[in-house]
């Protein structure tokens, strides 16, 4: 605490040290940026940092929540690698982040926002990637998806059930950054964030993948560098840093404002060519048999999970409380809906463990 008091009386302001920052962030930011000043939560809260801004602190904690640490071990495109080179869920988060940086402090954007954005924007992803997205979707909801699923992590389930007490725009940010297959850049209101920070993570997020799943995937030969189309190459490069460059270059320079609000674009010809490139991953990897194959298989684990939990809450229970979600109301929030929390939640090797315990024969030593 002194040595706090002797920072702020060394800058002879009287302003506290986030004070200072915020001041900063009001000379630089664009119009169009989102300043920390003004950022809201769902919770008023009664501790003050006098150092961090409220996106700074949200940064924060999301980096120190279970559910980030549990990215590490979760898939992204390849289950359960070998190779320690391969992407995960958390190395994804990482570079979504670095990417969404880049672009918002070219922009003049709140870069801390855009960051706290893209370190959240996974957080409620299941285990074996979006394999097990869609066995939740087909088996507990048509309307689950992991970009309503993070908002619960943040919301609802993380810090014993209290929730992280996120700002508005993180909140609103980590919900709307999912396109699926949809436009790169929709434009259909409400659709995307409400600050240029949120839509920027969206960007952000499919230029991370197109680069680091072509990547992966010519790592583990599911294709060839001869396979991929020769415009995405000329146009994008051949390299993934070259390759990102040109993605953050080119949105940079053909993003501005328009009729009194910042709009994202890609230029004509690239946009062309991560859309290519984005059907080719679906087509020639996504789908792909040997990438399918392991699909399925990760789909029946999540089925036989759910189920069994179903017809067995005393299991459920037991798992809540590993999970540190201890203090959720599976009375008050039903048993299906603690199913799907607790099957989301897990990484992937924790799945397969917990799958061989209850279904595979245990030998006999």
């Amino acid at each position: 605490m002194k040595a706090l008091q002797k920072n702020l009386s060394e800058t002879g302001t009287g302003l506290s040290i986030k004070e200072i920052f915020q001041n900063r962030e009001r000379d630089f930011l664009s119009r169009h940026g989102t300043p920390s000043q003004g950022a809201t939560r769902r919770f008023a809260e009664t501790t003050i940092c006098n150092i961090r801004t409220p996106f700074q602190m949200d940064r924060d904690r999301i980096v120190y929540s279970n559910s980030f640490r549990r990215l590490k071990y979760k898939t992204q495109v390849f289950l359960s690698p070998l190779g320690d080179h391969y992407r995960t869920r958390l190395t994804h988060t990482l570079e979504v982040a670095e990417i969404a940086r880049n672009i918002a402090r070219a922009m003049r954007m709140n870069e801390d926002l855009a960051e706290a954005v893209a370190l959240g924007h996974d957080l409620g992803h299941t285990p074996f990637g979006h394999a097990g997205e869609v066995a939740l979707t087909e088996i507990h909801s048509p309307y689950f998806s992991h970009s309503n699923q993070s908002l619960r992590v943040v919301d609802t389930l993380e810090n014993k059930g209290q929730g992280l007490n996120l700002t508005r725009d993180v909140r609103d940010g980590i919900l709307k950054h999912s396109k699926g297959f949809g436009n790169i850049i929709p434009a259909v209101p409400g659709e995307t964030a409400v600050t240029v920070e949120g839509r920027i993570v969206r960007v952000a997020d499919i230029m991370a993948y197109l680069n680091h799943d072509l990547d992966d995937a010519l790592r583990a030969r599911v294709v060839t560098m001869d396979q991929v189309p020769d415009i995405c190459l000329k146009k994008l490069g051949r390299t993934h840093s070259v390759r990102a460059s040109t993605m953050i270059e080119n949105l940079v320079s053909h993003s501005g404002p328009k009729n009194g609000r910042f709009v994202l674009e890609i230029g004509q010809d690239i946009f062309n060519a991560m859309t290519i490139l984005r059907k080719f991953l679906y087509e020639k990897v996504y789908r792909s048999p040997g990438v399918h194959n392991e699909f399925i298989k990760a789909k029946k684990i999540i089925e036989g999970l759910y189920r069994y939990f179903i017809l067995h809450p005393d299991h459920l229970q037991a798992e809540l409380e590993k999970m540190e979600m201890a203090a959720w109301d599976m009375d008050k929030n039903g048993l299906k809906r603690s199913v799907c929390d607790v099957i989301a939640s897990m990484t992937d090797r924790y799945a397969l463990e917990v799958y061989a315990k209850l279904f595979l024969p245990n030998p006999l030593v």
